[in-house]
């Protein structure tokens, strides 16, 4: 490559508000700083997720504890992930003024201080304050962590960090859930918990570490004007919008599914406890490969043909789920989470792909609609199974996945799309 071509590609990153730098100055697959990147935001994203989503599988417990309903007990996460949806606007735009890094990782340790105060905690009032305060905390990490991949990953190894972080995010939800179950039989959930918290801590310690600072961020004033111009420029692009829409309805789906399986679970004919409902939850470790290998899949194939498929596996992983076998509802939730993991990771790229301008900002919006499926449907969930039973719960969620479905083969017909499916922005 010529002096020549470096200062053209330098122009049209600098016009698209980038740092105008080589593409070869970012980091590639394969390269020592690749792997130490992914590993801090592997272990950023596995945290993430096990703060979380910790509380899910108790929530029969808390139903009985507190007494509180199936929908009130949901509420111990939809507020989390609500509040989080909503402070994820303000967190991308203060990392335009604060940095990427230093936002992520005080995000992090705060959200897990915060969990282990919920361990020792005496009301449920108390607790659910604290899960929302968890929200705010926590709202500093997700869209920035997309930003900064966007940001200094060549486009080339974009997929395939974003697959990786994904699949930390996929394990941080197993670990959260199975440490969770385990913990809960032998020493109760308060303990539970606490030890979630003290992971937390620890992960923010090898964010802090390994994560190398941005070298491809240019630091903004933090001002509404161009925020909210920001914010506009995305909803009237022609493809991130939809793109927004679907992190709503495959994290609705998803999550609904994961609230109330444990209250079918623990009830006859099955009667399982909190350690073997945990252990189903190892499922998740299908959906930290089928992360990374759809990743590269779409890399290859392109998103708007690979998306559709992987809306058809969470369809179909959440019909099985209707069996009255445990070995077939089990096979399900792993199809379900497969799926899940591969439209999410393909999602999420597709959006920090989309995006020329304002990275954070739209990573902000997504995940603004995705962490808002999970709060509004992981909730209204608990209104169809106190009236409808299972049977309810997966006709929803099966809805919700027919839309999605439809708006990734619109996505597909789009015009000025190639027939191999590779112009994917």
């Amino acid at each position: 490559m010529g002096k020549h071509d470096v200062n053209v590609i330098g122009a049209v990153l600098a016009a698209a508000g980038e740092a105008p730098r080589a593409l070869t100055d970012k980091i590639e697959h394969g390269t020592p700083a690749f792997w130490r990147t992914n590993f801090a935001l592997f272990a950023a994203g596995f945290a993430t997720f096990a703060l979380l989503y910790c509380v899910q599988p108790l929530m029969p417990l808390f139903s009985a504890d507190f007494g509180v309903s199936a929908a009130g007990a949901s509420l111990a996460l939809s507020l989390t992930t609500g509040l989080l949806a909503v402070s994820m606007l303000v967190a991308g735009g203060l990392s335009e003024t604060w940095g990427r890094k230093p936002i992520m990782v005080a995000s992090l340790l705060l959200s897990a201080v915060l969990t282990v105060i919920c361990a020792a905690v005496p009301h449920w009032t108390t607790l659910l304050v604290m899960r929302a305060l968890m929200g705010v905390a926590l709202s500093g990490l997700p869209a920035v962590a997309m930003a900064y991949v966007g940001e200094e990953m060549h486009p080339r190894s974009l997929g395939h960090a974003m697959g990786l972080y994904v699949g930390g995010t996929g394990l941080g939800g197993m670990a959260g859930r199975l440490l969770t179950g385990v913990i809960t039989d032998v020493w109760g959930w308060r303990s539970a918990v606490f030890v979630i918290g003290v992971l937390g801590i620890l992960s923010a310690a090898v964010l802090w570490r390994f994560l190398p600072p941005s070298r491809h961020f240019v630091r903004r004033e933090l001002r509404l004007a161009p925020l909210v111009r920001a914010f506009g420029s995305h909803l009237r692009d022609g493809v991130l919008p939809l793109l927004f829409a679907e992190g709503f309805l495959l994290m609705g789906s998803f999550v609904t599914v994961y609230n109330y399986v444990g209250y079918r679970l623990v009830a006859a004919p099955f009667s399982l406890s909190q350690t073997r409902i945990g252990f189903i939850f190892a499922v998740y470790l299908f959906g930290i490969i089928s992360s990374t290998m759809v990743g590269g899949i779409s890399g290859r194939l392109g998103r708007r043909v690979v998306l559709p498929a992987t809306f058809i596996l969470m369809l179909a992983g959440t019909a099985m789920t209707l069996s009255n076998q445990l070995w077939l509802i089990i096979a399900g939730v792993a199809v379900l989470t497969i799926g899940f993991f591969g439209t999410h990771s393909i999602a999420s790229a597709w959006v920090g792909a989309r995006a020329q301008v304002s990275k954070a900002q739209a990573s902000s919006l997504y995940l603004f609609a995705y962490y808002l499926g999970s709060s509004v449907v992981g909730s209204l969930g608990g209104v169809f199974w106190n009236l409808h039973g299972w049977h309810g719960v997966v006709a929803m969620a099966c809805a919700l996945l027919l839309i999605g479905l439809a708006i990734s083969l619109w996505l597909y017909a789009m015009p000025g799309q190639t027939a191999a499916g590779r112009n994917n922005s």
